[in-house]
């Protein structure tokens, strides 16, 4: 016999046992890209936050103060109320 040489009636093939680990290790690949890539996306935005930012987008474009959760967003970007740092005017995350 050869080396190299298959004898005739040997079988060739990949067995159970490598299919399952193959199949196992794609998994473990699979989950924990999948993991990786859910954690690409932007978290979504509070409403109370979406309030607040569309309060004072209408305020600096209607020139006129606007109300949003107590607080009071001014023409010119600065705001006002509960929720508000003093000096700059900047809503703090809720």
């Amino acid at each position: 016999m050869r080396v190299g040489h298959v004898a005739q009636g040997a079988r060739t093939g990949v067995t159970l046992l490598e299919l399952l680990v193959v199949l196992v290790l794609l998994g473990v690949i699979f989950a924990i890209s999948s993991v990786a890539l859910a954690s690409l996306r932007q978290p979504p935005l509070s409403l109370t936050a979406a309030e607040l930012r569309a309060a004072r987008r209408q305020a600096i474009q209607s020139g006129n103060a606007q109300t949003a959760n107590g607080v009071v967003f001014l023409p010119d970007g600065r705001a006002f109320g509960i929720g508000v740092d003093p000096p700059t005017g900047a809503v703090l995350a809720r």
